[in-house]
């Protein structure tokens, strides 16, 4: 793990879920007359055939074709992703929508009965396959963001599958949308995560300096830590990233994930800075409270006093 990012900076919002509205449009318009044009020629009108029906090839008289009135070429290409997408992933018979956290479903009860339905089962399948499908995950959110694509909370959902996914652009542009519908702020450490990923780590410190991160709970706060830290990492501010990691509890009596990722991070900063010694206390520290074994400070920790001891 050579850089912390802020590895899923779950803000605490709820897990993806869908797309927009009504589905991509049959074009049942048709062209007036295909026939339409001068009718033969009266006086004087050049007739090709002399048979005397119709216009001779060429003629300026004679009405459009019908190959003429066919779409534009990729127009039925379009037509079916957008379908696909509409249509998304299949359904589990066993996902039923009632998988959603309460707080969720009561966001769907503005839509249509059936509309709502199978958005929910789109949100649901989407929050069970995540973690170990992110990739159909995102395209479950993409359905039901295609059916509702003006619910904050579906929004939200497909932008939290589009990150777990690494559509890192798809993810900003769509917690953005979710942000102005419902002015959360939990999005942010993910926003600033994509940033990173993005190659724009000096926006990820931008919204890290918002605000409303003073406000936010250990665990989000935490997450705004290890993407501030992992930016400025970026950006070769080694002393910087240092110095925001050592503001965090790091010292917390706490044995949560964040804590051990924070403790990590802190420690693998150290190790880029020059600083093994001190990099081998905190590793040992980390390993101390990662009774989940969500990072390898144990293996990082050997690996440094090996070199220590050939210096």
């Amino acid at each position: 793990m050579a850089d912390e990012r802020g590895s899923r900076a779950g803000a605490g919002q709820g897990r993806p879920q869908g797309k927009g509205s009504g589905g991509p449009r049959r074009d049942g318009g048709r062209p007036a007359d295909a026939r339409g044009g001068a009718k033969g020629g009266s006086k004087g009108g050049a007739r090709g055939d002399s048979r005397g029906g119709k216009p001779g090839a060429g003629s300026s008289s004679r009405g459009p074709r019908r190959d003429d009135w066919k779409r534009p070429a990729g127009h039925e290409a379009s037509r079916t992703t957008d379908q696909t997408i509409y249509d998304g992933p299949p359904l589990p018979p066993e996902v039923t929508g009632a998988e959603l956290d309460r707080a969720v479903s009561s966001q769907l009860k503005g839509l249509p009965e059936k509309l709502a339905a199978r958005v929910a089962r789109h949100l649901a399948a989407a929050g069970l396959l995540v973690d170990e499908d992110p990739e159909t995950a995102y395209k479950h959110t993409l359905a039901a963001r295609a059916r509702a694509p003006r619910l904050a909370v579906v929004r939200e959902a497909t932008g939290e599958a589009a990150y777990a996914s690494g559509h890192y652009a798809e993810a900003l542009a769509e917690l953005r949308a979710a942000k102005r519908m419902n002015g959360a702020t939990a999005y942010l450490p993910i926003m600033a995560d994509c940033h990173r990923a993005l190659g724009n780590p000096e926006q990820a410190i931008k919204l890290a300096k918002s605000p409303s991160v003073a406000n936010f709970a250990p665990e989000p706060k935490a997450e705004m830590t290890l993407v501030e830290s992992g930016a400025r990492r970026d950006l070769g501010q080694l002393d910087a990233a240092l110095r925001v990691l050592e503001l965090a509890p790091l010292t917390s009596n706490s044995r949560q994930a964040w804590v051990v990722r924070l403790r990590y991070a802190y420690a693998d900063t150290l190790v880029a800075a020059g600083r093994e010694k001190d990099a081998l206390a905190w590793f040992h520290r980390t390993h101390a409270i990662d009774a989940e074994e969500l990072t390898d400070a144990a293996a990082r920790a050997d690996d440094l006093e090996r070199r220590l001891d050939q210096i």
